[in-house]
């Protein structure tokens, strides 16, 4: 039987793409518990502090916001196919959050939370709503504002949309204002016993290409409308 070069070349083609085929990319993940007052950008901002006195990973910028008077799980990520799969609106990912809010939190309050709620910017989606016992957390400085002759609650809402200060815009909606807001969980990745101010990295398969992530104030970044979350 005599040897036909052109398979050979074909085994060596399909080896070549076999080989490449498992080679995933694999993407930086930082998980930050981004404690009270501090902004989600690298800089401070009006006499906040920024995130560089937490964070020493090199290339990882934020993959979303969360408002200096808010706490909990922020993402850095140095793969922009990952970033935009946690923040962009299409891929709806689920982000859950703690709220303390002022008042008895009622039955009807959560059924509209649960249905949408209207804002001034439209309705919110549909949202999951459920009331809980106060967790155990971190104490907050500063604390939050107490009077005695009002009760407060605790609930968890998992919404699927990242409009500015939205959760504190829907409890004040239903008639609970938010006094105290914890950000838990994004998507599968959750806060677990991390303390304000403490990080850890995962590596992640990387949903796309292994582009840079985008830097919070870069020309890139301005040409595409910021959509800032709680």
């Amino acid at each position: 039987m005599r040897w036909n070069p052109s398979i050979k070349g074909l085994f060596l083609v399909v080896f070549y793409q076999a080989d490449h085929a498992i080679m995933a990319v694999m993407a930086k993940l930082v998980l930050l518990n981004k404690p009270y007052g501090v902004v989600s950008q690298f800089t401070p901002v009006d006499g906040h502090p920024g995130l560089a006195t937490l964070i020493s990973e090199k290339g990882v910028y934020p993959a979303g916001r969360l408002d200096h008077d808010s706490e909990g799980l922020l993402l850095l990520t140095d793969n922009g196919g990952l970033q935009a799969r946690i923040t962009q609106p299409k891929f709806k990912l689920a982000k859950t959050y703690w709220v303390q809010v002022e008042g008895l939190l009622t039955a009807s309050q959560l059924a509209m939370l649960e249905a949408g709620v209207l804002l001034n910017d439209g309705a919110t989606l549909p949202a999951r709503a459920r009331a809980i016992a106060p967790p155990t957390v971190w104490n907050r400085s500063p604390p939050i504002r107490f009077r005695k002759s009002v009760p407060t609650s605790w609930l968890e809402l998992i919404i699927s949309e990242g409009r500015n200060r939205q959760v504190r815009r829907m409890t004040a909606a239903v008639g609970i204002p938010t006094l105290r807001l914890i950000r838990i969980q994004i998507g599968d990745w959750s806060l677990g016993d991390l303390q304000p101010g403490e990080s850890r990295v995962v590596k992640v398969h990387s949903p796309g290409q292994n582009s840079q992530p985008r830097r919070p104030g870069t020309a890139a970044r301005n040409r595409v409308r910021r959509r800032p979350e709680e």
